[in-house]
């Protein structure tokens, strides 16, 4: 036991050392930081020989500057998304963020510009002729728009397709700016569709009195069913045959 002391407590002191240097970075880049990214950082910058910091003890502080920061005294926090980490805002002070930036804050994406997004998100890779044939419509302005916001990259061509066309992915810009680390993260589709949509009250036909088939109409009365007033004016032109 007392040969394991000694060893927790360099790991201890390692941990407390490298919290303000993880801090500092994250603090100063202006896109999210991988852990990976910030192991290497870290160690280049206190130029660890034989004793670099791994990942694991990366890890360990990352978790208590969550800790730190997720209490109520700070007006930010610590937030995993777009496949590294980050300072963020807490949603509660966005308002007053706001305020800094003007109407630039405020700009949404066009629903064309959304639409085209969306299909690409959970189609990807996809070509412009996916994405088009499924619009029904031109994306050529939208997937440009996209591009300029760097929320798509283009990822290759199709080398089975005639002309060998782009391909398009979402981009890690894409993740962070939906605050999510991987497309694995995205809700499924089918759950967004259930969300909105509202079933039909089956109309089951009920028999008359004298043998007639009922339904009720979209507004709400009881009627004869169309089968069966089909079924009489048959008979009638039958009849009169």
């Amino acid at each position: 036991m007392r040969l394991q002391f000694p060893c927790l407590l360099i790991f201890a002191m390692e941990i407390t050392q490298i919290i303000p240097h993880i801090e500092a970075l994250i603090f100063a880049t202006d896109r999210p930081l991988t852990l990976m990214e910030i192991t290497d950082l870290v160690n280049q910058a206190l130029g660890f020989m034989e004793d670099k910091v791994h990942m694991e003890q990366v890890a360990t502080a990352l978790e208590a500057i969550r800790e730190k920061y997720d209490s109520a005294f700070y007006a930010f926090s610590i937030v995993e998304s777009g496949g590294g980490y980050q300072f963020l805002t807490k949603k509660e002070y966005h308002p007053t963020v706001a305020q800094l930036n003007g109407d630039k804050f405020r700009k949404r994406l066009s629903t064309a510009a959304l639409e085209t997004l969306a299909i690409i998100a959970y189609r990807q890779p996809a070509t412009r002729a996916d994405i088009d044939h499924i619009r029904g419509v031109n994306s050529e302005y939208s997937v440009q728009k996209l591009l300029e916001k760097e929320l798509i990259i283009i990822s290759g061509r199709n080398e089975e397709s005639p002309g060998k066309p782009l391909l398009y992915t979402v981009s890690r810009t894409f993740m962070d700016y939906f605050g999510i680390n991987s497309t694995d993260d995205m809700p499924d589709i089918r759950e967004i569709f259930s969300a909105d949509l509202v079933m039909p009250t089956p109309i089951i036909p009920q028999q008359g009195r004298e043998g007639e088939l009922l339904e009720i109409s979209r507004e709400g009365e009881l009627t004869i069913a169309q089968d069966n007033e089909a079924t009489e004016s048959g008979a009638d032109q039958e009849h009169s045959g």
